[in-house]
């Protein structure tokens, strides 16, 4: 599923993500770094590092290393954006042109989730990476399994909270009336696949901080295949309309979810369910530098777990305690990281909303223009979303591993290739961007005001890419706090500019407020890097 793209914004970093990513010690970018080498003992040593995982490698080129973690990253993004493509696609050519509105109009609500979602993730991202770049693999279980109960739950609460509201939710959107059934019945079934979402980004965050961006592009490749047939079964065979590319799309979601969770299992033995403190031989993983062994794990059997009693009864065996556990300390660490990032980028999805609605009352064509028109733009920029969680990434990795001088020259190669693909992309939009939209079955009228609008929202792509580039390694230091802020300063700026010259671009305002939006975002970005640029 997207991971930071709504109808009338720039997708996150994920935690990927996509999108998409803030602390209060930002002043101190490399705060985490220290306090992980604080640690002298146990699985939070730094310096004990285990056998299993990838290792490092200081001496592979910088630009080399970015492309080849991020490949697999817009491999994936593009495929899973594929699912908004084949249910626009499919809906738009057989249901209709007001059906394809219906459900660009419910983009800002999901992306209200999808924002959080990516926006948590991305902080987990950042920790596990950092730990890895440190030699800490054992750590990651915990991770997961905090992280996975924390987000899952919350977001599951949400999902059954909105999708009770959703009629009162479109309504305060300005819905046009003519697609509101329809967007109604769409947002409820997208929201049952939210938890799905949730458990499957916090996976990804692990996996891409452990230096793995292969695995998800497989688990996208699966529920891409699901989502294409069940697309054709339930729209164009069954007639189910928007209600069966919903269906779909909550189905392959699961589908992804669990080849996920079992695949990384299933690849990493450090990521899976163990007990501790029962008979067995001793974990050599469990050794410190000091070679003292703490208590011994196995990975867990159901003859571990539980013992029979003469009268055939069941019960937990006294000396097995489950690993991986919920811990308040990794917890609170990623909360610091994750809890600034998830606030941007709830208070972006919430002025889409605003945003949303401001572009709903300029009608149903126009919200059909825009909306399919970001569709493409979300799938174009892509290399730049998950060039940024390279950098990120790479960055904070090479923080965690003591080198700041080799975080700098990821800054440099990253802002070379984002350039680069910026401009590649603004070519493709000058020249296709009209006719590609009218691959989606809209008007001829449609299709023009949507083509005009990408070409003056294309004219920015190049400084949102440079953006991106510095947001990736600020945020991999650390600073994410000055980054969130900055990225609600850019949105402020963006909604002041849509309500004031709407008099001089009517719905045009749309994109010349996003792009003016992204040269501040750049300039401040700049500005701060210059300022923290040689802190250790």
């Amino acid at each position: 599923m997207p991971s930071g793209k709504e109808s009338l914004s720039r997708p996150a970093a994920p935690a990927g993500a996509a999108p998409a990513v803030h602390r209060p010690f930002a002043h101190r970018p490399s705060f985490m770094y220290h306090s992980v080498m604080a640690k002298t003992s146990g699985e939070n040593n730094i310096k004990s590092a285990p056998p299993e995982g990838p290792s490092l490698n200081h001496e592979r080129s910088i630009t080399r290393e970015l492309i080849s973690f991020s490949v697999p990253l817009i491999l994936s993004g593009l495929l899973q954006q594929l699912y908004s493509w084949v249910d626009a696609f499919i809906v738009g050519n057989v249901v209709g042109e007001s059906a394809l509105a219906a459900i660009g109009s419910t983009n800002a609500v999901n992306q209200l989730f999808i924002f959080g979602i990516t926006g948590f993730t991305a902080g987990i991202n950042i920790l596990a990476a950092r730990y890895y770049g440190a030699g800490n693999t054992r750590i990651q279980k915990h991770i997961l399994y905090t992280f996975s109960i924390v987000l899952t739950t919350a977001v599951l609460l949400l999902a059954v909270s909105c999708g009770g509201a959703a009629d009162a939710i479109l309504t305060l959107l300005s819905t046009p009336q003519d697609i509101f059934t329809d967007a109604s019945v769409y947002l409820r079934i997208i929201l049952c696949g939210m938890p799905f979402l949730a458990l499957y980004n916090v996976y990804c965050a692990v996996l891409r901080g452990l230096g793995d961006s292969t695995l998800p592009l497989y688990s996208i490749v699966v529920s891409s295949a699901v989502n294409l047939v069940l697309d054709l079964l339930f729209v164009w065979a069954f007639h189910w309309g928007v209600a069966g590319a919903a269906a779909a799309t909550f189905i392959a979601q699961a589908a992804m979810t669990g080849f996920t969770v079992l695949r990384s299992l299933s690849k990493y033995p450090y990521l899976r369910f163990a007990y501790e403190g029962a008979s067995g031989a001793s974990n050599p993983d469990d050794a410190t530098d000091s070679g003292r062994n703490t208590r011994s794990e196995r990975i867990y059997t159901g003859r571990d777990l539980w013992q029979q009693d003469k009268d055939g009864t069941f019960r937990p065996a006294r000396d097995a305690a489950l690993s991986p556990k919920f811990r308040k300390d990794i917890l609170r660490e990623g909360l610091t990281l994750a809890t600034p990032i998830t606030i941007q980028q709830i208070i972006n999805a919430l002025g889409c909303l605003v945003l949303q609605g401001f572009m709903n009352t300029f009608g149903s064509t126009t919200v059909a223009a825009i909306t399919t028109a970001y569709r493409i733009d979300m799938v174009l920029l892509l290399p730049v979303i998950n060039l940024t969680t390279g950098i990120s990434t790479l960055t904070s990795q090479n923080i965690g591993a003591g080198r700041p001088d080799r975080a700098r020259k990821v800054l440099f190669s990253g802002s070379k290739l984002m350039a680069a693909i910026s401009l590649a992309l603004t070519a493709v939009i000058f020249f296709l961007g009209k006719y590609l939209i009218l691959l989606f079955g809209v008007s001829a009228e449609t299709a023009e005001l949507g083509g005009a609008f990408f070409t003056r929202l294309a004219a920015f792509y190049v400084i949102f890419g440079l953006a991106n580039a510095f947001r990736g390694y600020l945020e991999g230091r650390g600073d994410v706090l000055f980054s969130g802020l900055n990225g609600i300063g850019a949105l402020i700026v963006r909604i002041i500019l849509s309500y004031a010259l709407v008099g001089l671009f009517y719905n045009m305002v749309i994109a010349y407020a996003e792009g003016f939006s992204w040269c501040v975002m750049l300039l401040l970005y700049m500005i701060r890097y210059q300022k923290i640029k040689d802190r250790a």
